[in-house]
């Protein structure tokens, strides 16, 4: 990851896509300028495991009892172009929690709030680099951007590699969804073989017996097999 990324313009979502009514106001009206990183940006913060504790990644064990909703594992590789693992990259999450409401002040949605979770998870990768998430399965959500549109479920992961500057942000969704074609930001990757890539698959193996199912989800940063990506320096 300490390569720039290159924007796929058949893969990744354009900044203008109008069926997101959002990006009507928020896109750029200019050509982006390519500003050169400076000797602060380039020399810290690094990140490290030392920063990342072990329940960063079990996010229903957060408050004074367990998170409600389905218990669901989230788990996969980061890999390289070329299939190689992507070690000790800071992999976050965040996600609404299991009646569709984000624990933040802006969200309004009349869904209740679970005070024993808060959606945020983190882990870094390992040596094969493997993650892995215990969460609770998010529910979908209405959003203002048309006439009773509502988001599928998902769940936001955002990686890092040395330095904050070196960010890469994409969403993870579920298998068989109803809600994928009321969702503007899943249809807005071009290519329909990119939006398979942003769908997990049920894992079964890797679940655990009477108590939680796996969805695998691996994230490619380049090349033929990449995930797509929003704005690789949008830090929204």
């Amino acid at each position: 990851m300490t390569k720039r990324r290159e924007v796929d313009q058949d893969l990744d979502p354009p900044y203008l896509y109008p069926e997101y009514v959002a990006t009507r106001t928020r896109s750029p009206r200019r050509p982006l300028v390519l500003l050169p990183h400076s000797l602060t940006e380039l020399s810290g913060p690094v990140l490290g495991a030392d920063r990342v504790q072990p329940g960063d990644a079990d996010l229903t064990a957060r408050g004074t009892a367990e998170a409600l909703g389905e218990r669901i594992i989230v788990h996969g590789r980061v890999l390289d172009s070329d299939g190689r693992p992507v070690r000790n990259a800071l992999v976050e999450v965040w996600q609404a929690n299991a009646g569709g409401r984000y624990a933040h002040e802006n969200d309004l949605h009349p869904a209740p709030l679970d005070p024993n979770f808060d959606g945020l998870g983190r882990v870094v990768t390992d040596e094969r680099g493997r993650y892995r998430f215990v969460t609770i399965k998010p529910g979908p959500y209405p959003w203002r951007n048309s006439l009773n549109a509502w988001r599928a479920s998902h769940i936001h992961f955002s990686l890092f590699g040395d330095a904050f500057i070196q960010r890469l942000v994409t969403q993870m969704y579920f298998p068989g969804d109803p809600l994928f074609g009321q969702d503007p930001i899943f249809k807005s990757v071009p290519d329909p073989r990119g939006r398979q890539r942003m769908i997990s698959r049920l894992d079964l193996p890797e679940s655990v017996a009477e108590w939680a199912l796996a969805f695998r989800f691996d994230i490619v940063l380049r090349g033929r097999e990449q995930t797509p990506m929003e704005d690789q320096d949008d830090d929204a």
